[in-house]
């Protein structure tokens, strides 16, 4: 992993390099890069697979104490990250809350992107989205310290399958799950800025359900090719939000996966490999 000095901190990225076409894959909370492993073991050998680890909860820096850590926010630094690493018609792609930042960068221009791809998402009012995430929001109401404590319940296999938590979002990855939660259950003063960033996104999650709800108005305005990838039974993104999506943009489409739940880099990593494979290097998008 690389580090970079952003406006709002340090952040950690994968970079494969390599001269073919660029995907930016991102993540959603509570996790971090490695949400791509998967795919990215499969798409690196003829694609430049940048991943970042964004401050949703499973960073190892603590961001500025000032840093806007919104959506919008969020949405600008993944933009700045692009811009710093002079990236160009770019692939984004955005799993998770990483969908929703990626209607977010679409709204501000996504000066740098060429193509999108939305897989199972936050969408509409869909935030925070199902019984995960409005049961993380709530526990993003308490200080950041009794917010630490409540979470050190996940340490425990039975609790981070419980639907409140990874339960409905993966059927397969609990051991990826397991290792995102260690930076806010570890001890130390970065652990305590972890925990103090993570509760301020989790407020964020709200407010920002106007912005997606106003969708309509900015996807609509998205030109470039774009790809819509659900999971056929999500019970926590619902599959018409999915269908929704791709009617909105003028160039989407839509694919439906079987056999996993939201984390599809998660349960079908191979299968979504060749879905987005074959988005990125489709002429017709």
């Amino acid at each position: 992993m690389a580090e970079i000095e952003l406006s709002t901190g340090t952040i950690d990225y994968e970079d494969t390099g390599g001269p073919g076409p660029v995907l930016v894959l991102l993540h959603g909370l509570l996790m971090d890069a490695s949400l791509w492993t998967g795919p990215v073991a499969e798409l690196a050998a003829d694609h430049r697979c940048v991943v970042p680890t964004l401050p949703l909860g499973a960073h190892s820096h603590p961001m500025h104490p000032d840093a806007d850590l919104s959506l919008p926010g969020l949405a600008r630094l993944v933009a700045e990250l692009l811009a710093r690493l002079d990236l160009h018609d770019v692939t984004l792609v955005g799993n998770d809350t990483g969908g929703a930042l990626v209607q977010l960068v679409v709204r501000d221009g996504a000066a740098r992107v060429g193509r999108i791809a939305l897989v199972s998402c936050e969408a509409f009012d869909n935030i925070p989205p199902g019984l995960t995430g409005r049961t993380l929001a709530l526990a993003g109401a308490l200080p950041p310290a009794l917010f630490g404590l409540v979470m050190q319940q996940m340490r425990l296999r039975p609790m981070r399958r419980a639907p409140i938590a990874f339960g409905w979002l993966t059927a397969r990855g609990d051991a990826a799950t397991a290792r995102w939660m260690q930076p806010l259950l570890r001890r130390g003063e970065s652990c305590g800025g972890i925990r103090r960033d993570t509760v301020r996104v989790l407020r964020s999650l709200r407010p920002a359900r106007e912005l997606l709800l106003d969708a309509p108005a900015y996807l609509s305005s998205f030109t470039g090719p774009a790809l819509v990838v659900w999971a056929a039974e999500d019970r926590v993104m619902p599959p018409e939000h999915g269908r929704r999506l791709a009617e909105l943009l003028p160039r989407g489409r839509l694919v439906e996966v079987a056999d996993t739940r939201t984390l599809i880099p998660l349960d079908q990593p191979a299968e979504l490999a060749k879905i987005l494979r074959n988005f990125a290097t489709d002429p017709r998008g």
